[in-house]
Order: structure tokens, then sequence, then C-alpha cells
């Protein structure tokens, strides 16, 4: 398996990309720059997408900068010693103080291991992060794409891929997530180059607008 580690890496998969389906072509051309947003593989890189679930970017950015200071180093042993009075604090939800308490106990128990998602197939590193109460497939897949670096991740539930996948294909509705993933298949294994190039191309549609949800 080839990680994505920098943009020469969103360089070939987007040749493979052109290549697999000629109908990207005019996207990456529309698109341009298609940004690598890298985060560490690690206990804070998770807790920052736990932190943007249903929130705005700049609200996630806010929670996850105060919980940075309250919490330094933030990683698996620092939150299960955290007090609720430090989660308010930072500004957490109860949901989101509960998921970050279980990925922290499931890192402490060996249930849960950065370096080993790095590394597994898709499948296992979904079905090991999604074991953990509170992470849903669409939290696992972004972390997947944006600090494991995987390459064959894409996240179908994702509404700005959807409408990028319809503005570009012209279809008459938004596709669902089933159709969207039968959609992706053609573009592995460069699914999560597909991811960025659609996220990029649907925030030229929106005027510019940053859509990558970390």
């Amino acid at each position: 398996m080839r990680i994505i580690r920098n943009e020469r890496d969103i360089v070939d998969g987007l040749k493979a990309l052109a290549m697999a389906d000629p109908r990207l072509e005019p996207v990456i051309a529309v698109a341009g720059e298609v940004p690598l947003r890298l985060a560490a593989p690690d206990f804070a890189g998770l807790a920052s997408i736990i932190v943007s679930q249903q929130v705005s970017k700049a609200s996630a950015e806010a929670i996850f900068a105060r919980l940075s200071n309250l919490v330094d180093p933030l990683d698996a042993n620092a939150i299960l010693d955290c007090s609720e009075e430090t989660f308010r604090e930072a500004g957490l939800s109860r949901p989101k103080q509960r998921t970050l308490l279980a990925v922290a106990e499931a890192v402490r128990c060996g249930e849960l291991h950065f370096g080993r998602l790095c590394e597994c197939a898709a499948e296992d590193a979904m079905g090991e992060m999604t074991r953990v109460k509170g992470i849903g497939p669409w939290t696992a897949e972004i972390y997947l794409l944006f600090c494991a670096g995987h390459p064959d991740i894409f996240p179908a539930g994702d509404l700005a891929l959807q409408e990028a996948v319809r503005v570009a294909y012209g279809l008459d509705a938004r596709p669902g997530d089933r159709e969207l993933r039968a959609i992706a298949e053609q573009w592995s294994p460069w699914r999560g180059v597909a991811a960025r190039l659609l996220w990029a191309y649907y925030a030229v549609l929106k005027g510019g607008r940053d859509v990558i949800p970390v």
C-alpha cells in the first residue's frame, strides 16, 4: 500500500485518475491545486476530527485550540486524567467528551493503535476504528485520509463530495452514499486523491470557500 505523504503522491494520483476516468479531466482543470492537508497520525489528529463533527470549521478550530492549551500534551493519558471542568472550559459537548474518553481508553488498552492504522488494509483500519464507541464511518474515513494517509478511502456520505460528483457528471440528482461508492470504485486505488480533488473542485464551485472538513 502506497501511503499518501506528499504533493508528489497527489500528482501521481491525479494522473492515474484522469486515465481511469476521462470525465475527471475537466474537474482537474477547474479544481487547480489539490491540497495534501495531512496531519500527524496520532491521538491529537483524531481528537481534532472528533471536535470538528457537526460544527463549523471556525468553531472547531476555536474549541480544539482551547483543548490543546488546556491539555498539553494532548494524548490518551492526559485525556483520561481530565476533569469535567476542563472539558467544559474547552467547550466540548458531552457526546464528544465521551468519544474522546472512549478513544483514550481504547488506546491505553491497545485496542486502538495509531501505527497499526497506518499500515493495515483500509477495511481492517475502518473496523478497528469503528469498534470504538463514538467513532462512526465518517470520522474513521476522515482520519484515515488526512492523518494515516490511506490512498483508497472515500467518504461517500459527505454532502460536498456528493454535490461535486452531481455537477461534474451532470447528474439530475445528488448521488447517495451507496450510489457514490459504486461510482468511486473506478477510482481505486486512488480514491483518497479523488476525494481531495472533488473537495477542491467543489470549493471552486462555492467561490473558493474551503470545504475540506479538517
